[in-house]
């Protein structure tokens, strides 16, 4: 079977795992026990709150919620790749000083987590966002994260629904680690929440101006499985296996007879993972190649005024909307501004 047959492969016919269960317990056990572990650190009753993130859309969420209230430093600098990023020694000493550590989890920053874990000070927590909202009977496995592998889609971040539920989590735990400025994480994370809310129904309205058969996305890397399943769209494919191998000129073939069959209009590629397979099969299938798609690299650089989650997802769906032949208007007026100054430290 040809890798973009192969997607969803793993998955029931809503795009769950077909048991809710992992090696690490009942379905209720995975959730219930991160989202513990997100409370499990002790308040701080003087001085500053020492927040470190993994990924940049979560040090940008975070960001907005924290102001000028505590520090903020991100781990994975932007532009690599977040499911092989070996942390630096270097990250031990931030780590080692947090207070509280936010990671993505569903197995994305394992050496990461690992370090945090080792270095993690006396009433320090460690809240794999991810891992606390999503249900296991939720999660998505695909060709390039296949059930087998024990490895779900770690990508909920690009459903603004799912980012919304990781805004709403982190304030909890930071009210909880720094009572002293809970009216300011409470009030940023209202105003944060309305924006995401209004991201939430500007994809909405551009994904309506496509018509169901062009709302098809064949990517490298497959990180809108989550957005796909809530938005109406489909993901018809992924080149990227979880070998990183790429599929053989044979498989290219196919794949090429294939994207012609479908009709739509535009396949994506991402700039953190170039790939000329898909460069050829747009080319041989007729169809317009992009390849300036981004998981987890804000678009610009920091303190522009579009690094941000917010910015990276408006650019995102523009992109996909408008080469599908869609009309993004919707989300090119949306106002992705911060609600606050983010001063957090990202990694470049």
């Amino acid at each position: 079977m040809l890798p973009i047959l192969l997607l969803g492969a793993a998955c029931s016919s809503d795009g769950t795992s077909s048991d809710g269960t992992d090696s690490g317990g009942s379905a209720t056990d995975v959730q219930s026990e991160a989202k513990d572990a997100c409370f499990a650190g002790t308040p701080i009753t003087d001085g500053r709150l020492s927040i470190a993130s993994t990924v940049a859309p979560i040090t940008s969420i975070l960001a907005n919620i924290v102001g000028d209230a505590a520090d903020v430093i991100g781990l994975v600098p932007e532009g690599t790749n977040s499911h092989t990023f070996e942390p630096p020694p270097s990250v031990a000493t931030v780590l080692a000083k947090a207070n509280v550590v936010f990671a993505n989890g569903l197995i994305l920053e394992e050496p990461t987590k690992d370090l945090a874990e080792s270095n993690q000070p006396e009433g320090g927590a460690l809240c794999e966002l991810g891992t606390a909202i999503l249900p296991v009977d939720q999660y998505v496995y695909d060709f390039s994260f296949p059930e087998e592998g024990g490895k779900p889609n770690p990508h909920l971040w690009t459903d603004p629904t799912l980012a919304k539920q990781y805004t709403e989590l982190a304030r909890d735990v930071l009210v909880r680690m720094d009572p002293a400025n809970a009216a300011t994480y409470e009030s940023n994370a209202a105003a944060y929440v309305v924006k995401v809310d209004e991201l939430d129904a500007a994809v909405r309205a551009a994904s309506d101006t496509l018509a169901a058969d062009q709302r098809q996305l064949l990517t490298y890397h497959d990180a809108y499985a989550y957005f796909a399943r809530t938005y109406g769209w489909t993901v018809i494919g992924a080149i990227q296996p979880s070998s990183f191998d790429e599929p053989t000129p044979r498989e290219v073939a196919d794949l090429i007879s294939q994207v012609k069959e479908s009709n739509v209009k535009a396949i994506f590629g991402s700039e953190v993972f170039p790939s000329s397979v898909l460069e050829t099969i747009g080319k041989e299938a007729g169809v317009q190649y992009v390849d300036v798609l981004r998981d987890d690299d804000l678009p610009g650089e920091p303190g522009d005024p579009e690094h941000s989650f917010l910015g990276l997802m408006r650019f995102d769906y523009v992109t996909m909307v408008e080469a599908l032949g869609g009309d993004a208007s919707a989300l090119t007026a949306l106002d992705v501004t911060d609600v606050t100054t983010d001063k957090a430290e990202y990694p470049q």
